[in-house]
């Protein structure tokens, strides 16, 4: 009995066909991919990573303002390490944040912060700053590698890194200046700021129990 063949014209057929399935399916991926980063965290967490404890990747060169920035040079001083982009709505969200941050520091210079903007269009991201302010260095270009070997997989994502070059904490989702400030605070080994009591002065009188209106913020689970 003789087996059916094909004919080479319907072979050349479905060759346009299968290259278009492969290419939706890819296409899907990628926006799947890239929803999960916009939408993948609603608040900050502590996040382990097997890079605590260790001596940080590197995070080196140019940035939007024409200079460079090499993580190494930063030896002597903190640096938060802060991915994110400009589509990511948790990253829009915390951008006051870093900069309350890093206006706290200024004066001291104990801690820098460098964004590492990933997927983004570099003017995209120049307007971006140049409308919500933020006066720290910004990577923006050849630096898919750095999410690699620094584990990102959401954005947004920042790494607390020690003077001495050792990533210290991991933050998963946009953070607060309250969070920020109490990490840094427990990596320099110093005491918690003190926390307003609710209780009333022995003989006070009080009018109403104030324990459901107070909202003490934390570092996050």
């Amino acid at each position: 009995m003789t087996e059916p063949t094909v004919s080479d014209d319907v072979v050349e057929s479905r060759r346009p066909r299968m290259a278009l399935i492969a290419s939706s399916v890819v296409g899907v991926v990628m926006v799947a991919f890239i929803a999960m980063l916009a939408l993948s965290d609603s608040g900050p967490d502590d996040g382990a990573s097997p890079l605590l404890g260790n001596a940080a990747p590197v995070v080196v060169g140019a940035t939007l303002d024409g200079g460079t920035f090499d993580l190494d040079d930063e030896r002597g001083r903190w640096v938060l390490v802060n991915f994110f982009a400009t589509w990511c709505a948790p990253c829009r969200v915390e951008h006051p944040e870093l900069i309350a941050f890093h206006g706290a520091h200024a004066e001291a210079g104990d801690v820098e912060v460098v964004s590492v903007a990933f997927q983004n269009d570099v003017e995209d991201i120049s307007t971006f700053f140049a409308e919500n302010g933020g006066e720290w260095p910004v990577l923006a270009e050849d630096v898919s590698a750095f999410a690699v070997s620094w584990g990102v997989v959401a954005l947004p994502e920042s790494f607390l890194v020690s003077p001495q070059g050792i990533v210290v904490h991991k933050f998963i989702g946009g953070v607060t200046l309250a969070d920020l400030e109490s990490i840094l605070a427990q990596a320099r080994g110093l005491p918690p700021d003190p926390v307003e009591s609710d209780l009333e002065p022995a003989g006070a009188e009080s009018e109403e129990p104030a324990g459901d209106e107070v909202e003490h913020l934390g570092m996050g689970s």
